[in-house]
């Protein structure tokens, strides 16, 4: 198949790439700053992202509720384990998010996302008994529909089912970005003064609870790293590539919503896992899997399980509030389910298990929701996870992105056309015939699942890591040349295929880079936690074709970061040289 000939160049002051709630919220923002906004989404902005069939969970700092002292917010956060983002960043980040958090909450009430979930701010789930309540309840199914209402009304021009491929720029600053389209045959050059990247999470990187079935996941597979990937290639910092988490969750049934549930876990002898609760506790659940994110998964593993969820003993009050709030928070097949099977909560426990492995790390940036690429923001599951830091540095990422285009100028487009042309050539390749042997994006995703599963799992050393970074090389080596595509479905997922792949293997020189034990990155060869890493990024970027490696504090000072000042850049550049090889 010849490459596409059907272009469209769209033009913008900011273009924001993914309409998740970061993606929705930086437009937003950007738009009412006096911005023209482009917002290019590879699904629809109704239903995609991992908030796109709602949440019920919402980390709100209320003074009103929890007191002056945010310090003491932040630190039953820090205790608790299960505070996203504010364990990844720096105090003063943290500090930002959280001291903003009530006003977006007051926003989305405002728009029509229900925040109260009992008619007031009501703190429930995710609670040690006895201690502060940090997460405000609230009904999040509609949440996208509102957020997207409200981008449209702004004047944001949504373009829904673009995969954005490659960032336009020289290395030093960003200029637009380039997209293919995943139902026409058509590409797009999107040409902006400042983007924001939010494509969410890396999926697809390991094998899943049930490995031959894919979309058995607890978000959406489309989430497969392609802003950390683009940005990547593009020059800029990615931070802590190589820590991975788990979650729990029902057995054989990924979702997410462990915090939903109202109960007590328990042992095959009928026995609290934990010491927090004995009974169902609407308040604060049970923190057990939080703590202990791998504790059921050793209890399976010993022969000493099965875990379930206990929610006998439930009011019926409470268990209409745990069936809304699993609806809420994007598992109504999980109640449909339960309903056809005839499984009765008050009467029946259900199996709970620790899921597979997930890629944590992302884009480094500062509490501006700058990268070290000028004109370069993301926010949202790109650094770190939560909605309630997705939608309030999303909301600071589209107002600094608003004023830096107001100063930068356009970029000379000429000397983008090598990027342009290199996105035009690898998705027509993929669509050839002939030529030696061909591979689907399925048999490539396996083969990728078994490598980073057998050589960078829950435990790993610098010789595995070797071994398996050789044979991500030859894999990577065949795909490059023999991956194809019957139509543009599968065409999309060779491009995400491509994306994670990159992704793996930043994983792995990363892992074999940071020579200590931290968290879930386990080095049998480097046992020990190394303090003097404390409160430090393991940074890694692209440059002179290999990874480059530093450490930085969490805590940057904005000044250091993204100082190049705009101007019009020349016909060549490092991206742009990139590009042709």
């Amino acid at each position: 198949m010849m490459a596409s000939k059907r272009m469209e160049t769209i033009e913008a002051d900011v273009l924001v790439v993914g309409g998740g709630i970061a993606g929705l919220m930086a437009a937003i923002r950007a738009a009412e700053m006096g911005a023209k906004v482009v917002l290019a989404d590879k699904g629809n902005t109704l239903t995609s992202g991992a908030g796109s069939a709602g949440n019920d969970h919402f980390l709100c700092y209320i003074p009103e509720v929890h007191g002056d002292d945010l310090d003491a917010y932040l630190k039953e956060l820090r205790e608790g384990k299960g505070g996203g983002i504010a364990n990844l960043v720096g105090t003063t980040p943290a500090k930002v998010w959280l001291d903003k958090s009530f006003d977006i909450v007051k926003l989305w009430d405002q728009w029509g996302i229900p925040m109260r979930a009992d008619g007031d701010w009501t703190f429930a789930g995710h609670a040690f008994p006895g201690r502060l309540r940090a997460r405000l309840k609230y009904w999040g199914k509609n949440q996208k529909m509102v957020l997207t209402k409200q981008a449209r009304r702004r004047g944001v021009k949504i373009v829904n089912r673009v995969m954005v491929a490659e960032l336009l720029g020289d290395g030093r600053a960003v200029s637009g970005a380039v997209g293919v389209d995943t139902r026409e045959d058509r590409l797009y050059v999107f040409r902006a003064k400042a983007v924001f990247v939010g494509t969410g999470e890396v999926r697809r990187l390991y094998p899943g609870i049930t490995p031959a079935m894919l979309a058995n996941d607890s978000l959406p597979i489309t989430l497969t790293g392609d802003g950390r990937a683009m940005v990547y290639r593009a020059g800029a910092e990615l931070a802590n590539m190589e820590m991975i988490y788990r979650h729990v969750g029902l057995r054989n049934f990924a979702r997410q919503g462990q915090g939903s549930w109202i109960g007590v876990y328990r042992d095959h002898f009928d026995e609290p896992l934990g010491p927090y609760v004995t009974k169902p506790d609407r308040l604060h659940g049970d923190k057990t899997p939080e703590v202990d994110k791998e504790l059921f998964a050793r209890i399976f593993e010993s022969a000493q399980g099965p875990v379930y969820m206990d929610c006998r003993g439930i009011s019926e009050e409470d268990l209409e509030f745990l069936v809304h709030s699993l609806s809420n928070e994007g598992n109504q097949a999980v109640v449909d389910h339960l309903n056809g099977e005839g499984v009765d909560l008050r009467k029946n426990p259900v199996e709970f298990m620790t899921y597979s492995t997930i890629a944590v790390g992302g884009i480094f940036r500062d509490q501006g929701a700058a990268t070290n690429i000028a004109g370069l923001y993301t926010a949202g599951d790109e650094w770190g996870n939560g909605i309630s830091a997705a939608s309030v540095f999303g909301w600071i990422a589209g107002e600094n992105a608003a004023l830096y285009a107001k100063s930068a100028l356009a970029a000379d487009g000429e000397r983008e056309q090598a990027t342009v042309d290199q996105v035009r050539r690898r998705a027509a390749a993929f669509l050839r015939t002939g030529g030696g042997a061909d591979y689907d994006w399925k048999d490539a995703t396996y083969a990728l699942h078994q490598t980073m599963r057998d050589y960078a799992g829950i435990v790993r050393s610098g010789p595995m890591l070797e071994a398996g970074l050789q044979h991500l090389g030859r894999l990577k080596a065949k795909i490059d040349e023999g991956l194809r595509a019957t139509d543009r479905f599968e065409m999309i997922r060779c491009l995400e295929t491509i994306n994670l792949y990159d992704m793996g293997e930043v994983l792995m020189r990363s892992a074999i880079d940071r020579r200590e034990s931290r968290d879930l990155h386990r080095r049998a060869d480097c046992p020990i936690t190394d303090p003097l890493r404390n409160g430090m990024a393991h940074i890694v970027r692209f440059d002179d074709g290999g990874a480059v490696f530093d450490w930085k504090p969490l805590e940057p000072a904005p000044a250091a970061r993204a100082k190049f000042k705009p101007k019009r850049r020349g016909k060549k550049g490092k991206l742009a040289d990139a590009a042709q090889d």
